[in-house]
C-alpha cells in the first residue's frame, strides 16, 4: 500500500508521525512518501523538500511568497501523480494542502484522498466543507462534534480523536530531572511561554508577551519558552531584555523527534500555568494538566475578515471540547497586556479552576482508549476497503 502524506507545520508533523506508527502497526506493507517535518522523518520518510517553507499564515504573509508557493504546490502535485498512491493524505495547513488534493483529483480521479484534522467550519467559513466534498473523500475530526458538519457536506468522516490525549502522564520524578537539567529552583514557580510556531506568529505575538511578564508581579518567575530550533534567534533579542533571571528556552536541539517532544511536554507539566498562542498547543498543555491563559494576534486585514465571519464565542480548544469558558483567550484587538496580565494572575492564584475542563477535555478526545493510537489509521485503512 503506498500512501502520500502532506504536512504544513509541528503540530501536522506530530499527528502524522502518530498516523505513519499506527498505519505500520496495522498495515506493515505501507510505504510513504511526501512533504513532512522532522517528526514523521524519524519515521523513516524523507520529505520532498522542507516543511517549514509552507509555514506561512495570513494575507500579508502569504502574497509575497505567492510565487514560491505555487512552484511548491505544482512539484508536489507533479509528484503525487508520478508515484500513484493509494491515498493521498493531506494533514491540516488547509491553504496549501487542499489547493494539492484539488489539484490531484482533477488530474486522476482514481486516487482517493483524505484530510486530517476537519476544517473550523463551525466557527467561520461554513461554505468550505460544501468546497471540499468535491475533492475530498473522506475526513479524519480531532474534535467529537464535527463528523456531522462534515457528512452533511457528502464527506465520509470519523472522529479519530487526538493523540495527545494517549500521552502519558509525566511523573514527579521526570519534572525533577528536567528542572535539574535546566537550572530551575523546584521552590519556585514557573510560566511556561508559548508565542507560536511560526516566525509571523512570533514576531507579532512575543513584544505582547513580552510586556506582561514586564509586570511586577511576575518578576520571581521562572520562564519556561519551548520552541523549535530554527526559531530559537527569534526569541532571543526580547527574552533576553527580560527582569527574570535566565529565561529557559527548550529547543530540542540535538534529540530525536520524540525524545524533543517529550522533552517539550514535561517543560510544560512543570510549568504552574502557561501564556500561550491559540491552536492545538492548549491541547498539549491540557495533556500535561497545566493551567492556561490563550491569546493570539494576526494582521489587520486578516482580523477584520475572520473577525466579521467568525461564528462562536470561543477559539480555545479546550473550552470548545469541554463546552466550558474555563481558559480566558485574548483575541485579535484584545490581545493586549493590560488585559492578559490580571488573567494570567488569577490563573496563578486558582490554578486548580480549570482542571475539570482539562479532564473533561482529555476524557472526550480518547485518554484511557487503548485504541486511540490506531484510530486515525484504522479509518485510513476502513475507508480504502469501503471505496
Amino acid at each position: 500500500m503506498k500512501v502520500f502524506l502532506l504536512a504544513g507545520e509541528a503540530s501536522g508533523d506530530r499527528l502524522g508521525a502518530n498516523l505513519m506508527r499506527g498505519l505500520r502497526h496495522l498495515a506493515p506493507d505501507v510505504r510513504f512518501r511526501g512533504i513532512v517535518g522532522p517528526e514523521m522523518q524519524s519515521e523513516g520518510l524523507d520529505s520532498l523538500f522542507d516543511m517549514s517553507e509552507l509555514s506561512v499564515m495570513g494575507l500579508a504573509e502569504v502574497l509575497p511568497k505567492y510565487f514560491a508557493l505555487k512552484r511548491r504546490m505544482d512539484q508536489t502535485v507533479a509528484e503525487v501523480l508520478a508515484w500513484k498512491p493509494d491515498i493521498l493524505i493531506t494533514i491540516d495547513s488547509p491553504d496549501f494542502s487542499l489547493r494539492v488534493a484539488r489539484a490531484v483529483r482533477a488530474a486522476d480521479p482514481k486516487i482517493r484522498t483524505c484530510h486530517y484534522v476537519a476544517p473550523s467550519v463551525w466557527a467561520w467559513r461554513p461554505g468550505r466543507a460544501g468546497k471540499m466534498a468535491g475533492y475530498i473523500d473522506h475526513v479524519l475530526a480531532l474534535l467529537p462534534f464535527e463528523p456531522p458538519y462534515m457528512e452533511a457536506a457528502g464527506m465520509a468522516c470519523d472522529f479519530v480523536g487526538h493523540p495527545v490525549a494517549a500521552q502519558v502522564p509525566i511523573t514527579a520524578k521526570q519534572i525533577a530531572q528536567f528542572q535539574a537539567d535546566f537550572g530551575l529552583d523546584p521552590a519556585r514557580r514557573s510560566l511556561a511561554i508559548l508565542p507560536g510556531s511560526r516566525a509571523s506568529e512570533i514576531k507579532r505575538l512575543l513584544p505582547v508577551f513580552c510586556q506582561v511578564l514586564s509586570e511586577p508581579y511576575f518578576a520571581d518567575f521562572q520562564l519556561i519558552f519551548p520552541t523549535l530550533p530554527h526559531l530559537e534567534p527569534l526569541l532571543r533579542a526580547d527574552i533576553d531584555a527580560l527582569p527574570q533571571d535566565k529565561p529557559v528556552v527548550i529547543t530540542g536541539s540535538g534529540l530525536s523527534a520524540a525524545a524533543a517532544a517529550q522533552e517539550r511536554f514535561v517543560a510544560y507539566g512543570a510549568a504552574t500555568a502557561a501564556l500561550a498562542a491559540s491552536g492545538t498547543v492548549s491541547l498539549e498543555l491540557a495533556a500535561a494538566g497545566t493551567p492556561m491563559v490563550i491569546a493570539y494576534d494576526m494582521g489587520l486585514i486578516s482580523r477584520l475578515v475572520i473577525g466579521a465571519m467568525l461564528k462562536v464565542d470561543t477559539v480555545t480548544l479546550v473550552n470548545l471540547v469541554s463546552e466550558t469558558r474555563a481558559v480566558p483567550e485574548f483575541i485579535g484587538k484584545d490581545c493586549k497586556a493590560e488585559r492578559i496580565a490580571p488573567a494570567l494572575l488569577q490563573i496563578l492564584n486558582a490554578p486548580a479552576q480549570q482542571a475539570e475542563a482539562i479532564e473533561t477535555t482529555m476524557t472526550r478526545l480518547g485518554r484511557g482508549d487503548p485504541e486511540l493510537p490506531y484510530r486515525a489509521a484504522r479509518a485510513v485503512l476502513d475507508g480504502l476497503k469501503k471505496a
